[in-house]
């Protein structure tokens, strides 16, 4: 676990970002590594982007509490229940967030080709002022922040293997974040996004 001393705070204003580097041991993040690759079933799933299906530049996986489905860019994912590790991970990471997360949102980054574009998590289900807690094993990577209307202001955090990043309060209004490319990388990242959905109007 991170030491207090350790946690980093990466934004200035309008909402929470916390970065918990370290927040697994480097022999822990290894074993989990391993195991998410071979348990895990991942896919190419595709997306609709301005009105055009195109394929995510990454392979992902949905797993949530059983009836817990998740609606985003023309695709909805169903919930099915938990398996090991993730349900291990889902503990360890509700406790340190506060809240007890009911689905997630697996990303498996085979090399620096694959990215994720700007966006926010900001879908109705999430409510009002979504709690978001990311954990990544694997080859590190730039995780970029930036002013959501005036798309200036930006901040980039790296996102190293075993690290917890939490975003909370009102980030998701503000703030949109991406993972750009890097033709540099050749290794494979995993990232979780844990989140909690229910019925908000």
């Amino acid at each position: 676990m991170t030491d207090p001393k350790d946690i980093q705070s990466i934004i200035p204003y309008h909402g929470e970002v916390l970065l918990y580097p370290g927040f697994f041991t480097t022999e822990t993040a290894d074993e989990l590594m391993g195991s998410l690759l071979g348990n895990i079933p991942w896919k190419q799933e595709p997306i609709r982007i301005f009105g055009r299906e195109v394929m995510q530049p990454r392979l992902t996986c949905w797993m949530a509490d059983k009836g817990v489905d998740y609606s985003y860019s023309g695709s909805t994912m169903i919930g099915n229940g938990w398996i090991e590790p993730a349900d291990s991970i889902l503990e360890l990471v509700s406790a340190v967030a506060g809240t007890r997360f009911n689905g997630a949102l697996f990303n498996l980054y085979r090399d620096g080709q694959d990215s994720m574009g700007w966006h926010r998590d900001n879908e109705k289900e999430l409510g009002p002022n979504p709690v978001i807690a990311s954990v990544t094993f694997g080859q590190e990577r730039i995780f970029r922040f930036r002013d959501y209307k005036t798309k200036k202001e930006k901040f980039e955090v790296l996102l190293t293997h075993g690290s917890l990043l939490i975003m909370r309060g009102e980030t998701q209004h503000y703030w949109e974040h991406s993972i750009p490319k890097s033709k540099a990388i050749n290794e494979k990242r995993i990232n979780i996004t844990f989140r909690r959905l229910g019925n908000f109007r």
